[in-house]
């Protein structure tokens, strides 16, 4: 892990398109802004950890439980409830 000191207002790069600025220190609590492309995914890590958990449960799903089998329900119960 590379550890680097930043003061209020000053950045760190990652490569070409990412920036990360310290915002505001106040006691331990430190806020940062972070600029990167919108196809960069960019999460604190205890959400990380659960959209992990909720991919590694998808995979793991049984026959019958995918999403395109619970599409297919969603538009033909749509279908036998819409009049004709």
């Amino acid at each position: 892990m590379l550890v680097l000191n930043r003061k209020k207002g000053q950045s760190i790069c990652i490569g070409e398109q990412i920036r990360i600025t310290v915002v505001d220190v106040q006691g331990d609590y430190i806020k940062i802004g972070i600029d990167a492309p919108r196809e960069v995914g960019v999460y604190r890590q205890e959400i990380y950890r659960e959209i992990v958990a909720a991919n590694m449960q998808a995979a793991a799903a049984k026959p019958g439980q995918e999403p395109h089998h619970l599409l297919d329900d969603l538009f033909k119960a749509q279908l036998e409830t819409t009049p004709r």
